[in-house]
């Protein structure tokens, strides 16, 4: 059940606009048009390890295409205490030209759209046999790429010992929507070495409410976000609490709901910390309700400098509710009625409103809700389209916000709330002016993709009508079967959107932690 990839889960999302932000922390290019930014994580790694993984990422101020990318990893600063090698696993063709310094280049060209493209040449950093436990430092990272000018990132690592914090087993409860349930939050301390303190990451599904805010937890709503504990946990304990939840009402039942659960230590806690404010994504706010506290631990041990996990595969774990009883929705097909004269351009505003009573929520996969047909009116002709629709003849598809075609498919947001409306404004602009000229929508249309939601309470209004030169009582204006005539209709795309945060927090909660993967070998 542990995640899909990264991009996977923000891909589903229209919410290009809230991750370009990211491109604003790294410095920009300053002889260019367009503008470049590289970002680089802090890393803490463990002595007497095969230290961790990570990879560069660029950011565009505007889609392009760059040649000859070139990322020099300069780790002077870290002069006999650390090594940055090219990553076994991959085959990008690295260089060292001087001693702490290692250049690795792309042959091919590199497409950077609005999501900014990450992974870039991921490298191995690895304390040396002289390294001690405090020790720190920074890497300089500069990218350069044909016609833009170089743009530099200081991360930085510390060198600290080894504790191995595995999470509790897999748990798995039911509970009916709107009722409450509680889980078991649990780590063991599988190593040889006390672990100063622990942190925990949470990615849980839209409807895991928290019932109380703790004050060394972090809260969106009531959404829990994440929690540290400053007990140290001896090797070889295994430590707990237990968590209060409330399943939404709108839950969708029979189904199931997730949590990840990502335990990693508090220096390398402040490094996701920093991860996150290059994405300019909250961990929330602490909750008022008292401290959270995880089994007593007896005795103490004598605190050195800073702490990394070399294993980080077995710090995660996930919680499973059963969702019982039956709790489906309705979703409903909008369409317009809209009037002009030949040669005028319209806005038909097209969607689809959630009457609940679930909520849809597809955010684990990263596909749409549902998919969307428009069959454009006759007598018209597109000049502007969602860059979420997609033209379509036959087994052809068109480019993405195409115009000019005559058969549209749609995607939407991975959740949609109970209650939410999202609407596509097309334009269409009138070529022949006929009464009554019809174009059609179908919601819930059956896709070779993935996902769509197919347990539709009322399947009667999966269909609207978009009607060009509505005569007085012409047309359903998307009433799903109506004979009344209607205004445009009109929504909010908070459907769009919803959920950036959490599903950025799983970004960083999952392949955050699992791209700095290394050998299960443990060494304290």
């Amino acid at each position: 059940m542990l995640s899909n990839s990264t991009r996977r889960w923000l891909a589903g999302l229209g919410v290009a606009g809230a991750f370009v932000a990211a491109s604003a922390t790294p410095g920009f290019a300053a002889d260019s048009e367009i503008k470049l930014g590289v970002y680089f994580g802090d890393t803490t790694i463990a002595t007497d390890s095969d230290g961790k993984i990570e990879s560069s990422t660029v950011h565009s101020s505007a889609p392009v295409v760059l040649h000859d990318l070139t990322v020099r990893y300069d780790f002077t600063g870290l002069a006999g205490k650390v090594i940055v090698d090219k990553d076994e696993d991959t085959s990008a063709d690295c260089t060292s030209p001087s001693a702490n310094v290692l250049v690795c280049t792309s042959p091919w060209e590199v497409e950077v759209d609005e999501w900014g493209h990450g992974g870039l040449f991921p490298v191995q950093i690895k304390a040396t046999d002289k390294a001690a436990d405090g020790d720190t430092g920074t890497i300089k990272v500069t990218l350069s790429a044909n016609g833009f000018d170089g743009v530099s990132h200081e991360a930085k690592v510390r060198v600290g010992e080894g504790v191995d914090l595995a999470a509790g087993p897999e748990t798995t409860v039911s509970a009916a929507p709107g009722k409450s349930f509680t889980a078991p939050l649990k780590v063991t301390n599988v190593g040889e070495t006390t672990a100063k303190g622990a942190a925990v990451i949470f990615y849980n599904d839209y409807g895991l409410n928290s019932t109380k805010h703790y004050s060394n937890c972090t809260y969106v709503g009531d959404e829990l976000r994440t929690c540290r504990f400053d007990e140290e946990l001896p090797a070889g304990g295994t430590f707990g609490a237990t968590l209060p939840y409330a399943l939404g009402a709108d839950s969708m039942a029979p189904g199931s709901k997730y949590g990840e659960i990502i335990w990693m230590t508090p220096n390398e806690f402040e490094d996701f910390e920093g991860y996150l404010d290059n994405y300019d994504v909250t961990i929330g706010e602490p909750g008022t309700d008292g401290k959270l506290t995880l089994a007593e631990v007896a005795g103490k041990a004598t605190a050195r400098g800073f702490q990394a996990d070399p294993r980080p595969e077995n710090n995660g774990t996930y919680l499973e509710v059963k969702v019982t009883g039956n709790n489906s929705t309705d979703l409903e097909a909008l369409g317009a009625a809209v009037t002009g004269k030949a040669g005028a351009t319209v806005k038909a505003a097209i969607g689809l409103r959630n009457n609940g009573p679930a909520t849809l929520d597809y955010s684990r996969s990263g596909s749409s809700v549902t998919y969307l047909t428009f069959d454009v009116p006759k007598g018209t002709t597109t000049t502007a389209v969602p860059e979420n629709c997609f033209p379509v003849k036959g087994d052809e598809w068109g480019e993405p916000g195409q115009p000019g075609g005559r058969h549209y498919r749609c995607y939407f947001g991975s959740l949609l709330k109970a209650g939410e409306t999202v609407t596509l404004d097309f334009g269409l602009k009138i070529d022949k002016a006929i009464a009554n000229d019809t174009g059609l929508v179908k919601i819930n249309v059956p896709c070779e993709c993935d996902g769509g939601f197919y347990r539709d309470l009322k399947p009667a209004n999966d269909t609207a009508k978009v009607v060009v030169n509505a005569a007085a009582g012409g047309g359903d204006g998307g009433q799903g079967g109506g004979d009344g005539g209607t205004l445009p209709i009109t929504g909010s795309s908070t459907g769009l959107i919803a959920g950036v945060g959490a599903l950025l927090l799983a970004a960083g909660a999952v392949g955050y932690v699992l791209t700095r993967r290394r050998k299960t070998r443990f060494v304290a």
